[in-house]
C-alpha cells in the first residue's frame, strides 16, 4: 500500500527516479519513489512514416512527445498529491535501438531520422559481417552508416557525430554525446573486456573507407560508452526548459546512461544474470538470453549485444510482432460498432485473444504473416500482411487468433531455435513484457509453446521499459559501493515481486511445431506478395 506522506516527502524532497521510453508507438514517462513503487505516469501516441522509402519520425514528434509525456506525468502527481514537481532525484532516458541519426558541426540533423525498421542495408550489413566476422543486422547503426557510404551519399563528409534516438535525447538536454552499453552495443559491436567499442573491428572500418577520405574516422563520431551506474551528465538549463514546459523542473539533475529498449527490457524483467532472458512484446518482438559462454559460429539471425552493465546477450529480433493483430482487432472493432455495439478497448482484446485457448493446437490449417516490413530472419527485404487457408482449413474464429499469435511469434522461434537446438544455451527462465500479457496466460502460453520452457510474467511488467529505465536512473545514486547490477535488482528492487509461471503445454509445443514448418514453406507466398503487389 503506498503511504501518500512518504511519496509526498520524496516528490518534495527529490528522492524520486524518472525514466522516459520512447517506444515504437508509444512515449511513456514514469516517475518512481525510492522503493521503485510507481508514483505517476504520462504517455504520448505516436507512429512512424515512410517518406521518400525510409521509416522515420519528425524531430518536432519526438519533442513534442517528449514533452507530452513529461507534462502527463507532472499533472498525475500535481492532481494526486497536490504537488508540482521541482526536484527529481535521477532522470534516465531509453528509446528503440538501432537506426540512424547523423548531425553536423552545428546539430542540424543532416537526413531524416532512419529508424530500426528499415530493411534498406542489407549489402552492407553482409559485408560488414563479412569484414568484422561478427553478426551485423541491418538494423544497426554501423550498416546505415556503411550503407549511405556504399550509396556515396552527400551529407557523409558533414557528419561531426551519429546517434541513436536515446542518444539524441540525452544530448539534448545535457549536452553530453554518451551512450548506455547496451544501447552502443546496437551501434557498433562491443568488447566485453574493454566495454567500449571493439578496437580491432573500429581498425577495420577505417581501413575499408580509406579511399573515401572523409575527415573523420568511426571513433570520432560515435557517442561516449557508458555502463550502469556511471553518471553520464546533468539535466542543463536549457534541458529543463525543453522536457518541462512549464519551467518549473530545476536543472542540475544527474542523468544516468541512456539505454535501448532492449536494456531496459532486461532490467525491467530482472533478466540481468547469465541463463535468464527476456522477450519484450510490441510492434516488433526481441528475445535477449544472458550468455554464458560465445556461440561456436556466426549467425545472421542471432545479434550480439550487451545488457547495461556489459555482459554479452543473445538476441533474437523480428521486425514484425502485434501490428497485425491490432489492425485485425480495429476491424473486428469496425463491425461490432456497425452492428451497434460499442465495444471496450480491454475486453475485445480479452475476448478474441481467449478464443486461441479454444483452438486447434496447430491453428486448424491457416497461416499468416503479419509482415507490415521486411523481416531479417526469413530473408523479406518488405512486407505484405498475409492470411491464408486453404478449402480443408479448420476456418473459426479461434483458429482464425490462434494463427495470428503464433505468427507473432514465427520468426522469433525460428531464431530461438538456432540457440536452444544449434548451440544448446541453456535458459533457466524466460521473463515476458509488453502490452499482450496484460490478458492473463494467452500471450504466456504461446510465448512457452514457442520457447517450450516457462515463461513468467511480473506485476511490473505492464510498466515497461520507461520503468526499467527509472530503475536504471535509481540505481545510479542509490547503489552501494561495488554494488552490481544484478544484486542491486535481486536484493532491492525485485525481492517482494513475484511472477506468475506458466510452463510449456505438450500439445501447445507440438501444434506450435506443425505451425512453424507451415510457417517455413509458405515463406515463398509471403515474397510472392512483396513481389507481385505493390506497396
Amino acid at each position: 500500500m503506498v503511504n501518500q506522506v512518504d511519496v509526498k516527502h520524496a516528490i518534495t524532497m527529490g528522492e524520486t527516479s524518472l525514466g522516459i521510453e520512447l517506444g515504437s508507438t508509444r512515449i511513456k514517462a514514469v516517475l518512481i519513489d525510492q522503493h521503485f513503487e510507481t508514483i505517476a505516469t504520462g504517455s504520448y501516441e505516436w507512429e512512424n512514416r515512410l517518406e521518400n522509402g525510409f521509416w522515420t519520425y519528425n524531430l518536432e514528434d519526438v519533442i513534442t512527445g517528449l514533452q507530452t509525456a513529461y507534462s502527463e506525468m507532472k499533472q498525475e502527481v500535481e492532481k494526486n498529491y497536490g504537488i508540482t514537481i521541482r526536484k527529481i532525484g535521477s532522470i534516465g532516458f531509453s528509446a528503440m535501438m538501432h537506426g540512424y541519426m547523423a548531425f553536423d558541426k552545428t546539430g542540424e540533423l543532416l537526413v531524416p531520422f532512419r529508424t530500426w525498421r528499415n530493411a534498406t542495408t542489407g549489402v552492407a550489413a553482409k559485408e560488414l559481417t563479412n569484414v568484422f566476422q561478427f553478426n551485423i543486422p541491418e538494423r544497426w547503426s554501423i550498416a546505415h552508416l556503411y550503407q549511405a557510404i556504399l550509396n556515396e551519399e552527400k551529407h557523409l563528409p558533414q557528419i561531426d557525430f551519429i546517434t541513436t534516438l536515446a542518444g539524441y535525447i540525452h544530448w539534448l538536454l545535457t549536452g553530453n554525446k554518451a551512450l548506455g552499453i547496451g544501447d552502443a552495443s546496437g551501434m557498433f559491436p562491443i568488447d566485453e573486456a574493454t566495454k567500449d567499442y571493439n578496437e580491432t573491428m573500429v581498425k577495420q572500418f577505417d581501413e575499408l573507407i580509406t579511399s573515401k577520405s572523409y575527415p573523420w574516422k568511426i571513433k570520432d563520431i560515435l557517442p561516449k560508452v557508458c555502463t550502469s551506474g556511471e553518471q553520464a551528465g546533468i539535466l542543463t538549463e536549457g534541458g529543463a526548459k525543453i522536457l518541462d514546459r512549464s519551467l518549473h523542473l530545476q536543472p542540475g539533475i544527474p542523468v544516468c546512461p541512456p539505454e535501448g529498449d532492449a536494456g531496459t527490457g532486461v532490467v525491467a524483467t530482472n533478466s540481468v544474470r547469465k541463463r535468464t532472458g527476456n522477450v519484450s512484446v510490441g510492434t516488433s518482438v526481441f528475445a535477449m538470453i544472458v550468455l554464458e559462454k560465445e556461440l561456436s559460429k556466426v549467425y545472421p539471425e542471432i545479434d550480439l549485444v550487451n545488457t547495461p552493465n556489459g555482459s554479452p546477450v543473445a538476441m533474437v529480433h523480428a521486425n514484425n510482432c502485434s501490428s497485425d493483430i491490432n489492425a485485425w482487432l480495429g476491424l473486428f472493432r469496425e463491425f461490432s460498432e456497425a452492428m451497434g455495439q460499442k465495444v471496450d478497448t480491454n475486453k475485445l482484446f480479452s475476448v478474441m485473444l481467449n478464443k486461441a485457448l479454444e483452438a486447434d493446437p496447430d491453428g486448424g490449417g491457416l497461416l499468416s504473416y503479419g509482415y507490415l516490413s521486411g523481416e531479417n530472419i526469413t530473408g523479406l527485404e518488405s512486407g505484405r500482411p498475409l492470411f491464408v487457408r486453404s478449402p480443408v482449413s479448420n476456418f473459426n474464429l479461434a483458429n482464425f487468433m490462434r494463427t495470428h499469435l503464433f505468427t507473432a511469434f514465427g520468426a522469433l522461434k525460428m531464431g530461438m531455435d538456432i540457440l536452444t537446438k544449434n548451440e544448446n544455451v541453456a535458459i533457466d527462465s524466460i521473463l515476458a513484457h509488453g502490452g499482450l500479457f496484460k490478458t492473463p496466460i494467452v500471450g504466456q502460453r504461446i510465448v512457452a509453446a514457442a520457447m517450450n520452457t516457462p515463461v513468467s510474467v511480473m506485476a511490473t511488467a505492464g510498466e515497461g521499459g520507461a520503468w526499467g529505465m527509472a530503475i536504471l536512473a535509481s540505481y545510479m545514486m542509490n547503489k552501494e559501493q561495488e554494488e552490481s547490477l544484478e544484486d542491486f535488482l535481486d536484493h532491492k528492487v525485485f525481492v517482494e515481486v513475484n511472477g506468475q509461471e506458466i510452463h510449456p503445454d505438450e500439445s501447445d509445443v507440438k501444434g506450435f511445431e506443425e505451425f512453424i514448418e507451415r510457417y517455413k514453406k509458405g515463406l515463398v507466398i509471403e515474397q510472392a506478395a512483396v513481389d507481385h503487389l505493390v506497396q
